[in-house]
């Protein structure tokens, strides 16, 4: 049930593509890692060197000064992905020049991040994908970390 507008109550029941039946994050994840292909940490860092990935820290600035940042990878906090990440959008950053545009998206620990890469797939960037075991992976794999923040970050 449900209220309207006017403030009575609804009670039809939902139908509709909007109204499939609930999951848990587990299944949830499930569902949206099926649709593309997730990224291992030295690829990633490969991709990135060779300038064919965009690698974009999602992690919040706790996390980030806890544990150091990627150098080179650009951050922008979940909660204002979209509106950075959009190239038809006015709030973008001049990094996302177009629906092509290779994004290697990673959060703490990787599920974040897929969560994040559904959102971007939505807006039309098709080559989004995340990093697998997120920030940790790439930490555990030896990959550059600087503990000081640049001027940008």
């Amino acid at each position: 049930m449900s209220t309207r507008r006017n403030g009575t109550q609804d009670t039809a029941p939902r139908t509709g593509p909007d109204t499939a039946a609930p999951v848990g994050v587990d299944e949830l994840l499930e569902q949206v890692r099926a649709r593309y292909e997730r990224v291992e940490a030295p690829d990633a860092y490969a991709a990135a060197r060779a300038g064919e990935a965009l690698l974009v820290d999602i992690r919040y600035a706790a996390l980030r000064e806890r544990d150091g940042l990627v150098p080179g990878a650009l951050v922008i906090e979940r909660n204002e992905l979209e509106w950075r990440l959009d190239p038809r959008g006015s709030h973008r950053v001049p990094e996302a020049t177009g629906h092509d545009l290779r994004i290697v998206v990673l959060c703490n620990e990787g599920y974040a991040s897929s969560l994040a890469v559904a959102s971007l797939h939505q807006l039309g960037l098709h080559r989004a994908t995340d990093l697998v075991g997120g920030f940790q992976a790439w930490r555990a794999a030896g990959l550059p970390v600087s503990e000081e923040p640049t001027a940008d970050q």
